[in-house]
């Protein structure tokens, strides 16, 4: 299983909300680095954690659609940074 990296998944873990349950379940929808997750839609990816644990409780709760916004907009964010000049 391919999964986000160390500095990705620290990213990901200093946002409200997220913990290492959302990371494993982002990747196990196959969101697997910050780049594919800042094109990814909250509603969408809530909607598929719902699907693939055959339950509603990803959908409906309003704490996983923050996580997933709050994840996707450090994403973008992350990738915005310009890249450090080493000397």
């Amino acid at each position: 299983m391919t999964i986000f990296t160390a500095e990705e998944r620290a990213v990901l873990l200093a946002v409200k909300g997220v913990g290492p349950t959302v990371v494993a379940r982002l990747e196990q929808l196959g969101v697997h680095s910050l780049q594919a997750l800042a094109a990814c839609d909250a509603r969408q990816l809530t909607e598929q954690a719902a699907a693939l644990l055959g339950s509603t409780c990803w959908r409906n709760s309003p704490q996983a659609r923050a996580a997933m916004n709050g994840a996707i907009a450090a994403a973008q964010s992350h990738l915005l940074k310009p890249f450090s000049k080493t000397p």
